[in-house]
């Protein structure tokens, strides 16, 4: 598992205006068209689902991949890093890009891409070339995955949306406890004796079978006024985030050269240049990737950070648990898929309460406790990883594993709502997307900083030498880790102080207008990689 969004819907900021359809878009009436829309409803879930299961699937294969490519620490971050970063660089623009030229174009477009790109992953000649096609493979997602809610959107009408959200939720969850489990067994049953290349590979005849039926089934759609481009200032945003990742995933190998302490440096003056920028888009077109208004509401410039760390202590966890159990404990890829079931049910437990339960009586208490009940949790682990040392158990992980699910849970599904609860209602789509990015964004930094909290503390010349304190020197490199994590839980309890005390729906139109599309795919729980 890990902490890529499970469906970022907003990046293709049209939550907050309808659609205009094309070609016929309203769904029929008829018997065929009440089949084709359910069957556009099937190939779009579908595509959502493979998404989400090919980000998770990958982390429980790492092991298996690094010895069977011979990769470094370095170029393992880069495996799942560069997928993040090139999913959280293309989210807005791919939904803008589907709203100028047509959502099922751009969806069908983004299929072809990643059905592509998963055949070059699973064809890897070597780790360099298993990077790149991650890279490709995030992309092609970026301009796929933003145009499902749309496509959802101009299919159904409004009374029938409930629903069919209802049933994109049990998928989401679903396919965030299986990808997990599917990329173990994959990897486990060696399948023509390809080893991990099956994870990707299982792509392919769901990609070409969802273009087929894609180009027969879905409805062609475009927004009536579309924003424009922004090419710009993703270059400037990439750049940027490659000018801090790059480094601290090569620092440690290189032994921390000067020209990567300079390039971090370097990062924030682009990141500057981003800003001004962004300030001179708004006053020419009113079309800037980055909504800087927004940061003027405290609620949402407060939600964005904790989004950011949120993101970097998923990415950091997720990565180091799978390098603890299989190398430093030597568990099989099914033993520790299997392991982290418990996890995963927490998460989706915690997740359905805290929307429907708790959020409307307690409020911000109850992302504030879920940041108290993870921080417990994987203090407990911590605790549990040193006395037990690398003869613990599966079943000895349960406990802080489910206390961390059920944290994570209270957070994850009641964010969004939180901050866009004071956002006016004509940025809320900006918004949306701005904090999915954000979130895919700190997820690549916290892969990136794996370098330093987990491979930082352990000393592979010695390890050549005594191959035996393996496990003991990522069991305690696995502590390190978590403690970072920990103490990153905490500073999110301390920012949750600037959200609304009671979140509630944006400030502007108390009610939702009966054809406006819910943010309901921003609630879902973020639990991908």
């Amino acid at each position: 598992m890990s902490s890529h969004d499970a469906v970022p819907q907003a990046a293709t900021e049209t939550s907050d205006r309808a659609a205009t359809p094309v070609e016929g878009a309203t769904a029929g009436t008829t018997a065929d068209g009440d089949r084709r829309r359910w069957i556009a409803l099937a190939i779009v879930m579908t595509a959502a689902f493979m998404d989400l299961v090919d980000a998770t699937i990958v982390n429980i294969a790492i092991p298996s991949i690094e010895r069977d490519l011979g990769a470094t620490f370095g170029a393992i971050q880069w495996i799942t890093a560069g997928y993040a970063l090139a999913f959280a660089a293309g989210l807005i623009t791919g939904g803008r890009l589907g709203d100028i030229y047509g959502r099922k174009r751009l969806f069908l477009v983004g299929t072809a891409g990643f059905t592509v790109a998963s055949a070059l992953c699973g064809f890897a000649a070597g780790p360099e070339m298993l990077v790149a096609s991650r890279l490709l493979q995030g992309a092609a997602a970026a301009m796929m995955v933003p145009q499902v809610l749309s496509i959802i959107h101009v299919t159904f009408p409004a009374h029938e949306r409930g629903k069919v959200f209802g049933m994109f939720g049990a998928i989401i969850g679903l396919g965030a406890v299986s990808g997990p489990l599917l990329g173990a067994l994959l990897t486990q049953w060696n399948l023509f004796g390809l080893e991990w290349r099956p994870i990707f590979l299982i792509n392919l005849p769901v990609g070409i079978a969802g273009i087929l039926l894609g180009r027969k089934f879905i409805t062609e759609s475009k927004a009536p006024k579309a924003l424009k481009l922004d090419l710009v200032g993703v270059l400037l945003v990439t750049g940027a985030l490659l000018m801090l990742i790059y480094p601290l995933t090569r620092g440690r190998e290189l032994d921390w050269p000067l020209w990567g302490h300079l390039t971090m440096a370097g990062s924030l003056l682009v990141f500057g240049a981003l800003i001004a920028y962004e300030k001179y888009k708004t006053k020419k077109d009113g079309s800037p990737l980055v909504e800087l208004s927004l940061f003027k509401v405290k609620s949402f410039a407060a939600g964005i950070a904790v989004q950011l760390t949120f993101g970097v202590v998923m990415g950091v966890f997720f990565l180091v648990w799978t390098l603890y159990m299989q190398k430093g404990l030597g568990w099989t890829p099914l033993k520790a898929g299997l392991t982290g079931v418990p996890f995963s049910i927490a998460v989706s437990a915690a997740a359905g309460m805290s929307v429907q339960k708790l959020v409307p009586r307690f409020g911000r208490k109850v992302l504030q406790g879920g940041a108290l009940i993870m921080a417990t949790g994987v203090l407990l682990y911590i605790w549990e990883a040193g006395r037990y040392g690398t003869s613990i158990a599966p079943w000895q992980m349960v406990l802080p594993l489910v206390v961390m699910g059920a944290g994570m849970g209270l957070i994850v599904a009641p964010l969004t709502d939180a901050v866009l609860s004071q956002v006016p209602r004509e940025h809320a789509g900006s918004a949306s997307g701005l904090i999915n990015t954000t979130g895919q964004m700190g997820n690549a930094l916290g892969l990136g900083l794996v370098s330093v909290v987990f491979f930082g503390v352990i000393d592979e010349k010695r390890l050549e030498r005594v191959p035996g304190e393996v496990g003991t020197a990522f069991a305690d490199a696995f502590q390190n880790a978590l403690g970072w994590v920990a103490g990153v839980l905490l500073v999110i309890f301390l920012v949750m102080f600037a959200l609304p005390a009671k979140p509630k729906q944006h400030v502007e139109g108390a009610e939702p207008e009966a054809d406006e599309t819910p943010d309901i795919l921003a609630k879902e729980p973020a639990l991908a990689g």
